[in-house]
């Protein structure tokens, strides 16, 4: 939500957390855990319809994110709580009940996260809140707004990586169960798993709507705006233009086309490419495993605008 030059200092702070090296070290966990949430599931599954969201898409994000953090997993199952809440108040409407959940998450995270900076100060190691901290106490000489700066990117890390994540993996699990075809065609093929996950980007992005405020009078689609006016864009409505996207409301695997999932210019998504790999690879390590599914009761999802969220994807063996 910063804009240059406050952004650009914020943004470097980080570096290229993910790049392909980064990415290399955390995929044999991210691959792992993969595989034990899907036994789970498989057992599931023995035993009735099981629930994929609850089970695997709503975990591998914060198991990922906890570890590379190093935070306790005994904290993930909170984190994913207050995420679910605090990400009511980005709505376009919430309602009054709503903004109070949001506020009252997010000074759950404020607290747990500051306690987090203050541990981090006393013992640090080779995480990245200790780096971040090295880093911030060289760019600010007062403490207190370096540990503030810190904090601000630890909390934004949580809630940018676990709720838009944990969608892009049911919503991969959904399209593909839903397209049996494009299913057996990544059977044979693997190797194009990463362009259908891009579809999936595309047909059902886990942000729907992005808000940002005109700096200076301008005009939008012929509409004009007013400096301090905001601007709602609806990107799940852009990734289905018939001017972009021949027939939009098909969702094709074999598509190769540019989409607004992960935003755009500076504001381009710092975890897209873990994001990227996490659903790679849950998608490949569902594939290998002889199991045939179905959606065995209409998905269930949270009534928003901005962000989606499935809340239950009930799967059994057909």
């Amino acid at each position: 939500m910063l804009n240059s030059p406050d952004h650009a200092k914020m943004r470097r702070s980080l570096g290229n957390i993910f790049n392909r090296s980064s990415l290399a070290i955390l995929q044999p966990a991210i691959e792992a855990s993969a595989k034990e949430l899907l036994d789970t599931f498989t057992q599931e599954l023995g035993e009735g319809p099981a629930d994929f969201c609850a089970t695997v898409a709503e975990e591998l994000p914060v198991i990922t994110i906890g570890q590379w953090m190093g935070l306790p997993p005994s904290d993930h199952g909170l984190l994913r709580s207050l995420t679910h809440d605090q990400v009511h108040t980005q709505e376009l409407f919430p309602t009054p009940s709503e903004r109070a959940l949001s506020d009252a998450a997010t000074a759950r995270l404020r607290e747990y996260f500051t306690e987090l900076i203050r541990e981090r100060r006393r013992s640090p190691g080779q995480d990245p809140v200790s780096r971040w901290l090295q880093i911030w106490d060289t760019l600010e000489a007062d403490r207190a707004a370096a540990d503030e700066a810190v904090h601000s990117l630890a909390l934004f890390m949580i809630l940018a990586a676990l709720e838009t994540t944990s969608h892009v993996l049911s919503s991969s699990a959904r399209l593909l169960l839903e397209h049996p075809h494009h299913l057996e065609s990544l059977r044979g093929h693997p190797e194009l798993i990463p362009a259908a996950i891009e579809e999936v980007l595309r047909y059902d992005p886990p942000i729907h709507m992005i808000s940002r405020i005109a700096s200076e009078d301008t005009e939008l689609g012929g509409v004009p705006v007013r400096e301090g006016e905001m601007v709602q864009l609806m990107v799940g409505s852009a990734s289905h233009d018939p001017s972009q996207f021949v027939q939009p409301h098909r969702f094709d695997i074999s598509r190769r086309a540019p989409h607004l999932a992960f935003g755009g210019g500076i504001h381009y998504c710092l975890g897209n490419a873990l994001a990227r790999l996490e659903a790679t690879v849950l998608v490949t390590a569902l594939l290998k495993r002889p199991l045939r599914l179905r959606i065995s009761a209409p998905p269930q999802w949270e009534q928003r605008i901005a962000f989606r969220r499935m809340t239950a994807l009930h799967l059994a063996l057909s």
